[in-house]
């Protein structure tokens, strides 16, 4: 009985809340990303371009700010690229087709006041942002039936959601119902 009681767990929390050890900052965050992809097969048969989407809040001493963490990779290319990190100075979301231009904050944790990154890199190579917005702007986010992604460089990209997002969705619900509460 021992065994069987100590192999229960509960269930990964939807959002989890840090305390940045060095800045003194507390930065709440979703558990899982949503995930945006832009088949690239014209170039190789399973060629893919990967935007990782993230929400945090950011509070200072009762001061609250609002982000995207973003991470951009893909199967063909390395974190240099050019062509990722110019992409990446703005882009544009489309919730339920609204518009929002996001206009890059920083590509460091120290954007955010963090001394470590937050979210985990989904492959070593990926390229870094975060965007400033506001809880309403994550709000629409989370609450749109459709979202889209494009980013701001010579030749736009329009990324769509990858495969089946209904956790990530529901922990972006989750964390924007905690930002109001």
């Amino acid at each position: 009985m021992l065994v069987v009681g100590c192999a229960s767990t509960e269930p990964a929390p939807t959002v989890r809340e840090i305390l940045d050890p060095q800045t003194g900052v507390t930065i709440t965050y979703s558990n899982r990303p949503l995930i945006f992809y832009r088949d690239n097969s014209g170039r190789a048969a399973f060629a893919k371009n990967y935007l990782h989407l993230g929400p945090l809040e950011v509070n200072r001493s009762g001061t609250y700010q609002y982000f995207l963490w973003v991470a951009g990779w893909s199967t063909m290319e390395s974190a240099s690229s050019f062509e990722h990190r110019e992409g990446l100075e703005s882009i544009i979301i489309f919730a339920d087709g609204e518009p929002l231009l996001l206009d890059l904050a920083g590509q460091t944790p120290g954007t955010i006041g963090a001394s470590e990154p937050v979210y985990l890199k989904p492959v070593a190579s990926a390229v870094e942002a975060y965007y400033r917005v506001t809880a309403d702007q994550i709000r629409l986010i989370a609450e749109a039936d459709e979202i889209r992604l494009r980013t701001s460089e010579a030749n736009p990209r329009e990324y769509g959601l990858w495969d089946d997002q209904q956790g990530a969705r529901n922990d972006l619900r989750e964390f924007i119902n905690r930002a109001f509460f």
